[in-house]
């Protein structure tokens, strides 16, 4: 764990303070805070010294402050937040000092659920520049993928057989209705398709639903109830071991969805969707996801989108790879599934 300074306008340093603090897969812990101007910031790190908005004459004038606070606290890193006010000049002069005294520098660009894999660091005319290469779409990984997808789900129907035919017993003997429920979803770049799995509702579940409008535990465009009335006795166990998502194969063989991808959403959850959400169709969906493997229904709106985006932007072969391993242990638990 590293002890860190964080600088920077106050807005900046409060929005990179509070997404480190909401997320704990890194190693720097926030001591102290040098906001730049009058403004303080409203983290709850403590401001360890303060820098004027105007452009020193003398690299001492912003180095004294940081340096001090640095040994005070037993910094280790400094995070810079660049911004009007923090030139390059400026953080060049700073960057002398703290790397005269041993201690890291980390310049933060401000992008957002960027892998590093699409970043990459050149240096044109004396000036660093950062290049964001484009998500993976086209080209062989994008083929493989599909091959991979169609490949992999007709071997799954044709080893898991025995499966289909004993859930689909259980399904109908269980309750009135059909074995398999389809349902219009909305697949990639919006274009409507229909989705087949095992039903785990009463016949009349889509009637019904109108009715429990009211009772939606989700905050954002899905609808999800932790104890739906509509579930029956087998349903609740085939979603509890999602078996009910197997036919859901089927889709991906004919192309329709991906073994790894966002969730397909309903018309009218879709039709809700902003600028930001939509791209959630920028990919095929998929039977499993990262929303799945990381909480499923537990999660917020916000916190799927999130986890969406950041697969529909990231997206690599190791990716889905590492979701497919982590579905096994999401299944055997059951978490966040109902």
């Amino acid at each position: 764990m590293r002890r860190t300074l964080v600088i920077g306008e106050a807005k900046a340093v409060d929005g990179l303070v509070g997404h480190l603090a909401r997320r704990t897969e890194h190693e720097f812990i926030v001591v102290g805070v040098c906001p730049v101007g009058e403004e303080d910031p409203q983290s709850l790190a403590p401001v360890a010294a303060r820098l004027g908005r105007q452009t020193p004459p003398r690299m001492t004038a912003d180095s004294a402050p940081v340096l001090d606070a640095a040994r005070r606290l037993g910094v280790d890193t400094v995070l810079v937040v660049p911004g009007p006010h923090l030139s390059g000049t400026r953080l060049r002069r700073l960057s002398w000092t703290l790397h005269g005294e041993g201690c890291r520098l980390v310049v933060v660009p401000g992008l957002s659920e960027v892998s590093g894999r699409r970043l990459n660091v050149f240096s044109v005319a004396g000036i660093t520049m950062l290049n964001v290469t484009p998500p993976l779409r086209r080209g062989l990984a994008a083929v493989l993928k599909s091959l991979t997808d169609r490949l992999g789900a007709a071997l799954l129907i044709v080893l898991l057989a025995p499966v289909f035919a004993a859930v689909a017993l259980a399904v109908r003997l269980d309750s009135r209705g059909p074995v398999l429920h389809r349902q219009t979803r909305v697949g990639r770049g919006g274009a409507p398709f229909t989705m087949v799995k095992f039903r785990t509702m009463v016949a009349d579940a889509e009637r019904l639903r109108q009715q429990l409008a009211a009772r939606n535990e989700q905050d954002g465009r899905m609808f999800k109830i932790r104890r739906d009335p509509r579930i029956t006795r087998a349903g609740r166990l085939l979603r509890r071991c999602s078996l009910d998502e197997l036919p859901q194969l089927f889709n991906v063989v004919r192309g329709d969805m991906s073994l790894v991808g966002p969730r397909p959403p309903l018309p009218d959850e879709a039709a809700r969707y902003d600028e930001v959400e939509r791209r959630r169709l920028d990919v095929r969906p998929g039977l499993t996801g990262v929303w799945q493997v990381s909480g499923r229904s537990d999660l917020s709106w916000d916190e799927t989108i999130a986890l969406d985006l950041g697969y529909v932007d990231n997206w690599s072969p190791s990716v889905d790879l590492g979701v497919l391993m982590r579905t096994v242990r999401a299944v055997v638990t059951g978490t966040g599934a109902y």
